[in-house]
């Protein structure tokens, strides 16, 4: 009995011992952007055909293959494992998949599992402190015997850092930010590259990248440590509205070249480049709204330092020769998000729409140079016309308060002007029209035509005749309609054309009910620009970039200034997504939108 309860025993045991394993084992499941994990698929007995998974959204690196095969007392233990390391390549929820392998004649799975990559830290994961590459281990027992902490901090003595000047401007004020990389005098960087850029949501940017040839190495300090930095960018930031805003980080990829191995007989040390990240990490800028108190009614979202002029090219005009009037702002401030103020003329100066200039750099500091508009006034009729003071008003940052400047009223003398002019003019003026009488009297009819009451003989008339042939006759016609009804509806090209001309005009309108409201305005206004060239270039939405559209247009003939100003327009659209903006500048850019639009049917027919 006890022979019989030996060999029951055994074969369970080897029962157990037959049980395959097969598992993946993550080193962490919720990393940073600028961290490692490490993943190992063990298997309990010996297998071919391991297939990996495709480690999405991940580099991967490996695999490291280690074997352990021993007896202790007689039972034999086995491991196989095949190590990977991962460096995700974004931020996100990342599903590792499945892993197969083949163990005698049967495929075994490892069960799927998560990782989350959240934001860059300030001190990524150190390496881990064997090396996956090394199945038998000599390196790591080396490395236990002659500890190697630049090796667990790659990262240590760089920093990464975004300086910003004002931590605390006003809506539309600029604010400098500079990004440097500080490496100690210990560390040795051979290469970095961006592996993150910031996004400035809620500000108007102008970006500086430095190129990297053009980079030049300098001597300072961090944190009161000597200190070697590079600066990498530059960004001159308007926030366009108050409150806490945010600064995403710079994420920066470096290769640091740190000690490996043990040392030499000559007690040098060997070198290898380790792949590490750093981050400035979020930034936040406390924006304060500009003042309610003493503000201007004809304030239009300007805040600088600015000077305003109103110039007439000349104040005489003979022979109705034209007069060119400047609206100008100079200065230092957010130049390329205000809105000008429009001059009011009398009728007898018609008045064309404008042509804008600007000089404007955008350094470090801010914004400096001069923006205007150039008015062409050509005077209809003799006399003297004044055109009104204008006023133009903006916050200066460094006083805390508004100001405002008022020009001088302009008298334009007209001393003649052409006769057809003047008659035009009058015309106009008075809104009455010249009858002439074609005809004074008629004469006495000598004959008439006269038909006989109550006949009513309908049959045989001319009437009945018409009446029946007449669907006969309308055969040939209603043939013709339908074939050009159809080859209408097959013509898909002008369909298209078609219904792009009436969401044209369809917006176009829409836009002139919403003067007053911005942001439904400047939308509307800008599908009618949009609709209006996929209907004349016959291009899809898809093709709608700026050089794109300029070259198709000057290919159709098109002026060079009409195609100037219609890019102007567009840029106004996408400017006062982030700017104030006046009724006055709306109306201004609808009336804009309008003669471009019809310049450009007779240029292109």
């Amino acid at each position: 009995m006890k022979k019989y309860l030996t060999i029951l025993l055994f074969l369970m045991l080897q029962g157990l011992y037959a049980q395959v394993e097969f598992k993946a084992v993550p080193s962490r499941t919720k990393i940073g952007v600028n961290e490692k994990v490490r993943v190992e698929f063990s298997m309990s007995q010996d297998g071919d055909n391991f297939v990996p998974p495709s480690f999405q959204g991940f580099d991967a690196s490996g695999p490291g293959q280690m074997i352990s095969n021993s007896w202790v007392n007689g039972v034999r233990s086995f491991s196989k494992s095949y190590t990977y390391v991962l460096m995700p390549k974004a931020k996100g929820t990342f599903t590792i998949g499945q892993a197969t392998i083949e163990i005698e004649g049967t495929v075994y799975k490892t069960a799927p599992f998560k990782i989350v990559v959240g934001d860059a830290v300030a001190n990524p994961n150190p390496q881990p402190r064997y090396d996956p590459f090394d199945p038998f281990g000599m390196r790591r027992r080396q490395q236990e015997q002659e500890p190697e902490p630049t090796v667990e901090k790659p990262n240590e003595g760089i920093h990464l850092v975004a300086e910003v000047q004002n931590t605390s401007p006003y809506v539309n004020q600029p604010v400098n930010v500079v990004y440097k990389l500080y490496v100690s005098n210990t560390t040795s960087v051979s290469s970095f590259m961006e592996k993150e850029s910031p996004k400035y949501n809620d500000f108007w940017s102008q970006i500086e990248i430095v190129d990297g040839r053009q980079m030049k190495v300098q001597n300072g300090t961090y944190n009161g440590q000597p200190a070697r930095y590079v600066v990498l960018r530059k960004a001159v930031l308007y926030p366009q509205k108050s409150g806490r805003l945010q600064l995403e980080p710079l994420v920066v990829e470096l290769n640091v070249q740190v000690p490996y191995g043990p040392r030499d007989f000559f007690g040098r040390q060997a070198l290898r480049d380790v792949k590490t990240t750093a981050t400035t990490g979020k930034r936040y800028i406390n924006v304060r709204a500009l003042p309610e108190a003493g503000k201007p009614e004809d304030f239009s979202g300007a805040v600088g330092n600015f000077d305003f002029s109103v110039v007439p090219g000349k104040t005489t005009s003979t022979n109705g020769e034209s007069i060119q009037l400047e609206v100008k702002v100079s200065g230092k401030g957010n130049l390329k998000l205000l809105s000008l103020p429009k001059p009011v003329v009398p009728p007898a100066l018609e008045m064309y729409d404008p042509e804008h200039k600007e000089d404007v750099k955008v350094p470090l500091t801010g914004m400096t140079g001069s923006v205007s508009d150039v008015y062409t006034l050509v005077p209809n009729a003799k006399g003297k016309y004044p055109i009104k003071a204008m006023s133009f008003s903006w916050f200066d940052p460094s006083t805390g308060k508004y100001k405002t400047r008022t020009s001088d009223e302009i008298m334009i003398n007209v001393l003649n002007v052409p006769v057809s002019a003047a008659t035009a003019s009058a015309k106009n003026v008075s809104g009455k029209q010249e009858v002439t009488a074609t005809e004074h009297f008629r004469y006495v009819a000598t004959k008439t035509s006269l038909s006989a009451m109550g006949k009513n003989d309908f049959y045989g008339s001319g009437v009945f005749y018409t009446l029946l042939l007449l669907p006969f006759a309308l055969i040939p016609a209603v043939i013709l309609i339908r074939r050009k009804k159809e080859a209408y509806d097959s013509d898909v090209e002008g369909n298209k054309i078609r219904t792009n001309n009436k969401l044209a005009k369809k917006f176009l309108t829409a836009a002139k009910k919403e003067l007053g409201n911005k942001e439904p305005f400047y939308l509307a206004l800008e599908k009618a620009l949009h609709n209006f060239l996929k209907a004349k270039l016959r291009i899809e939405t898809s093709e709608l970039s700026r050089d794109n559209i300029r070259e198709l247009l000057l290919s159709r003939k098109a002026d060079a200034d009409t195609v100037n100003d219609f890019t102007r327009i567009m840029d106004n659209c996408e400017f006062a997504r982030y700017a104030p903006s006046s009724g006055t500048a709306m109306q201004q850019d609808y009336e804009s939108a309008v003669s471009v639009i019809t310049r450009l049917e007779k240029q292109m027919g």
